[in-house]
């Protein structure tokens, strides 16, 4: 079995993965942390993360006879042009290409089809973030990096740009060495937050967060969050941008992750005139449809009304 990994790792980088680790089927180790998060309503809005409780926390349950998880990881860090002088609304780098969804789920449907045809009596079943999933201690135990003290998985050649896929299998297949954290002291990220959603290192209150708030969020954004939101139209990666791991972060050459709104902006005049049509034409296969135009024009109103606020008080 430890060819047949090689040979997966290997087939999973030429089908784009930058990252392939294998995990065990195990109950998740955060199970009455994540019970007690959800139960003092820390998800906001998010109410499906309170369905499927025991699938999300124990993959031999979502799919019965998982032995067996390949996580994968891909660097979506792009280089940004300057954006012009216009009201400008920043949008979070993982939204700026094509929809990692359905690009993702693609390569791991192609990476399950190989291994299938290499144990025909494997079975085998793909997930994204859409799928009641732990991926990221997932893919701590899978080596592919550890969990950050902002939650996100920070890998030290990648940095925590990184998108996460599963394959769960029911094949036995040895597992890597999990990831050891790396943070040390560093509370940047904590310090950084404008909000202070990362109530403490390792811990998220996503009600505060800049990415909850102008994707999830449906109904009116709390004043006391408007000036801290600055110019964030969709979701938000200052924690990411302090990470002193990300300082040196390669920058992706896969076509699929190159952004369509090269300086990761949208002008706001622009957007705030747009009708069904133009959304539908600007945003095809993007991310960014996870928030209909309405929240998007709410989004680009507030954000247009900090940037008056930074000019007048200039």
């Amino acid at each position: 079995m430890h060819a047949l990994c090689a040979d997966i790792k290997r087939r999973g980088r030429q089908l784009g993965f930058d990252l392939v680790g294998i995990a065990p089927a195990e109950p998740s180790r955060h199970r009455d942390y994540l019970r007690q998060w959800l139960d003092d309503g820390q998800s906001g809005t998010m109410q499906y993360l309170n369905n499927r409780f025991d699938e999300r926390t124990d993959p031999a349950i979502y799919f019965p006879g998982t032995q067996s998880i390949i996580c994968v990881a891909m660097n979506y860090h792009v280089a940004l042009s300057p954006p012009d002088q216009n009201p400008q609304g920043k949008i979070a780098r993982y939204a700026l290409g094509e929809d990692y969804h359905e690009l993702m789920k693609n390569r791991l449907h192609q990476l399950a089809d190989w291994l299938r045809e290499q144990h025909p009596d494997a079975k085998t079943r793909a997930a994204v973030d859409t799928a009641p999933v732990m991926e990221k201690e997932l893919a701590s135990r899978a080596g592919i990096g550890w969990v950050g003290k902002h939650t996100c998985i920070i890998n030290p050649q990648i940095g925590s740009w990184v998108l996460l896929g599963e394959i769960l299998t029911t094949l036995p297949l040895p597992p890597d060495e999990p990831a050891v954290d790396r943070c040390g002291t560093c509370r940047r990220c904590i310090d950084a937050c404008p909000t202070g959603a990362i109530t403490a290192p390792y811990q998220l209150d996503a009600r505060r967060c800049i990415s909850y708030l102008t994707i999830e969020r449906k109904e009116q954004i709390p004043t006391e969050f408007h000036p801290k939101i600055g110019q964030w139209l969709f979701g938000c990666d200052i924690c990411q941008e302090v990470c002193p791991w990300n300082t040196k972060a390669p920058d992706t050459n896969d076509p699929a992750i190159q952004p369509r709104f090269p300086s990761g902006t949208i002008n706001l005049e622009q957007l705030l005139s747009w009708k069904d049509e133009d959304y539908r034409q600007n945003l095809r296969r993007s991310a960014m449809k996870r928030v209909k135009l309405p929240i998007l024009q709410r989004n680009a109103s507030l954000v247009r009304q900090n940037i008056m606020g930074y000019t007048n008080s200039a």
